[in-house]
């Protein structure tokens, strides 16, 4: 009985700490002023890597500053061990506030969430439904 369990693999404590990260499909886009690319990220046994983490090492390696850096869409392979997900580089804070979604700009801290609930949203939008034109634009402020 206690010969079975000598067969299963014993994680390693110093393989567990490591991720390796590798780029591809690497394309400069100068439109929106940005890099961009598909991110592997190899974990073997860490459930994942924080994106914050991906930031700063993305960082170094693209010789930039990590909040310029946007990482999203990741997705851990079945059985775990690689992610897969996506990464933006921006050239400087002004195309990244332009070009970036506001939602991810408030993940980064670039830009403030909208406040409150559902409901406030709801009724602020059915009290702004009695006024149109000017009285609309003055009463959304």
């Amino acid at each position: 009985f206690f010969f079975f369990f000598s067969f299963f693999p014993q994680t390693n404590n110093a393989m567990a700490d490591t991720a390796t990260i590798r780029t591809r499909k690497f394309i400069t886009n100068r439109l929106l002023g940005r890099r961009q690319m598909v991110v592997d990220v190899i974990h073997p046994g860490l459930a994942n890597v924080s994106k914050n983490d991906l930031r700063s090492k993305l960082a170094e390696m693209y010789k930039t500053t990590g909040d310029l850096v946007f990482c999203f869409g990741f997705r851990t392979a079945f059985g775990g061990g690689k992610s897969t997900g996506f990464a933006l580089i921006y050239d400087n804070l002004d195309a990244a506030k332009q070009y970036e979604p506001k939602h991810r700009l408030v993940r980064a801290g670039l830009a403030d969430a909208k406040g409150g609930s559902r409901k406030q949203k709801k009724e602020r939008k059915n009290r702004l439904k009695k006024y149109r034109g000017k009285e609309k634009a003055k009463m959304r402020k």
